[in-house]
């Protein structure tokens, strides 16, 4: 096994499946499925998801709202998505913990660094919910603050493509993949791997991203294997 403590990144939107909004149970089973094959082999997980598929600051500011407070809300709708993804975890047998940025001490232990490590180092998934717990950030920021923070050895970042494209692949065709840049080279070409906040974060802590297809059996798991399954991004 090429990782052994590993931080996977999800979008809120992937929770939707073929929805217009919310969860789909379905999506969120798959994922669970997935996360438990790592488990079975003991590598150890943490887990950040996005509120989108519910609620984004962003949409907020745009409609009016003041950002900090569509941030908070934001940070909500990422509590709704962990639940849910943590009882489709919890129902497969796995061993979880949900902890909070935010105090909401009726569903998620506060952020606590050294409890997260122990609860990794006893097998068991942790999510990390409510983002940094401050406006101005997302969960892209809070994804990689909390794996320098476990001292993660990757960030698995799950989307619905197969890795980072020299043009978005949706819109153009000929658009090609790579298999390895580096963070410079991403910068340079303007490459939205993550917003430039967790971005810079990773290359200081010298911290690697992989962008890979989620949705796709089995991925998840040879990603952490070691195949070259989607973009690794690295100094």
């Amino acid at each position: 096994m090429k990782y052994k403590r590993v931080l996977l990144k999800l979008r809120g939107e992937s929770l939707m499946g073929a929805k217009q909004f919310g969860i789909d149970n379905d999506v969120i089973a798959q994922y669970a499925d997935e996360i438990k094959k790592l488990c079975d082999k003991k590598v150890e997980v943490a887990i950040v998801i996005g509120g989108g598929n519910i609620f984004r600051g962003v949409q907020a500011e745009n409609g009016g709202m003041d950002r900090t407070q569509g941030d908070y809300m934001g940070m909500l709708a990422t509590m709704i998505n962990s639940m849910a993804l943590q009882a489709a975890l919890d129902k497969l047998g796995l061993y979880t913990r949900l902890q909070s940025a935010i105090e909401m001490k009726e569903i998620a232990e506060p952020f606590i660094k050294r409890r997260a490590v122990r609860h990794l180092e006893k097998g068991r998934v942790v999510i990390f919910g409510a983002g940094t717990g401050s406006p101005y950030f997302t969960t892209d920021s809070a994804a990689a603050l909390r794996a320098i923070e476990i001292d993660a050895d990757v960030i698995l970042k799950g989307t619905r493509v197969d890795g980072i494209y020299t043009a978005d692949p949706e819109k153009d065709k000929s658009a090609t993949r790579f298999d390895n840049i580096s963070f410079d080279e991403a910068y340079k070409r303007g490459l939205n791997v993550m917003d430039m906040t967790a971005f810079t974060l990773c290359k200081e802590n010298d911290l690697p991203i992989i962008v890979f297809d989620m949705n796709k059996k089995g991925n998840l798991l040879k990603v952490v294997e070691g195949e070259k399954i989607g973009t690794l991004v690295s100094a």
